[in-house]
């Protein structure tokens, strides 16, 4: 018989069929992305990051400390798949280049990758049939800060399995919800004039299989500040970090600070080895 949480009790991150709260109730708490429902962070925003091609391949929570990214993956029963992850993390980005250390966290260990002017943090947890990776990136002086942000965003995840097969490691399919899904396809239209060619029929994160898609985030009453409220907010930008305006354009401060351009570096480094 599944064990009954309520968001909030100190046993996240959660599988939903394990929680009392339906995914519904959670509309102005999580941002609701299909295999993962990831609360927004107060004072926040929601940002996209768009492939060269024009799809979206990550959703992040920006926050004055840096930007924090979630994403399950399948698991096999027999758990103990992020302690190999991170092992093999810690190896690959040292090979790159980043100043790599292991520390132990709240639920094991948490892989730290330094590189010039940024950290990130990578925080891992095994979960029935699933593993749950999260990524925190911010300047050299916020990290403190940011981990502890990092692992109270990840303690109140809720990750959504489904039951369809999927090999170990492989990453549980991201659904956007219908106000998010609008914003991308308003950005893939920009992105597309601006290269002059034509916009994709539909993003590979909207159309992506999944056993469960999420639950609609229209609510009676929208929270100020809420998840409901970011998504419809939502910043796209390319790999460069270049911002796509998708509506009124944004005052200056409100953009999304370059906390991710020290990630942007190393992956650039990776692709000029290759």
């Amino acid at each position: 018989m599944a064990t009954t949480h309520k968001i909030g009790d100190t046993a996240g991150p959660y599988d939903l069929g394990d929680l009392t709260t339906r995914a519904d109730e959670l509309a102005n708490s999580h941002l609701d992305l299909g295999s993962v429902l990831v609360p927004v962070v107060e004072g926040g925003q929601v940002t996209v990051e768009m492939s060269a091609d024009h799809q979206p391949e990550a959703v992040y929570l920006v926050t004055p400390v840096g930007r924090i990214g979630i994403h399950a993956f399948a698991a096999p029963r027999s758990g103990g798949l992020w302690r190999e992850v991170a092992r093999e993390l810690a190896e690959s980005l040292g090979a790159e280049g980043a100043a790599t250390s292991v520390e132990d966290g709240h639920w094991g260990r948490e892989v730290i990758a330094r590189v010039p002017g940024g950290e990130h943090r990578f925080i891992g947890v095994d979960g029935p049939r699933w593993m749950v990776r999260c990524v925190a990136s911010g300047p050299d002086g916020d990290s403190a800060q940011l981990a502890q942000l990092a692992r109270a965003v990840l303690a109140e995840t809720v990750v959504r399995r489904g039951k369809e097969p999927f090999p170990p490691r492989e990453v549980l399919p991201l659904v956007l919800p219908p106000v998010l899904a609008e914003q991308v396809a308003a950005a893939q239209e920009q992105m597309a004039a601006e290269a002059g060619v034509a916009a994709p029929a539909a993003s590979s994160l909207d159309d992506a299989p999944s056993a469960a898609a999420p639950a609609s985030q229209e609510t009676d009453e929208v929270v100020p500040g809420g998840a409901v409220e970011q998504a419809a907010a939502a910043t796209f930008f390319t790999e460069d970090e270049d911002v796509i305006e998708t509506g009124e354009p944004e005052p200056e401060a409100a953009r999304p600070p370059s906390e991710g351009s020290a990630m942007a570096r190393l992956r650039g480094r990776r692709r000029r080895r290759r």
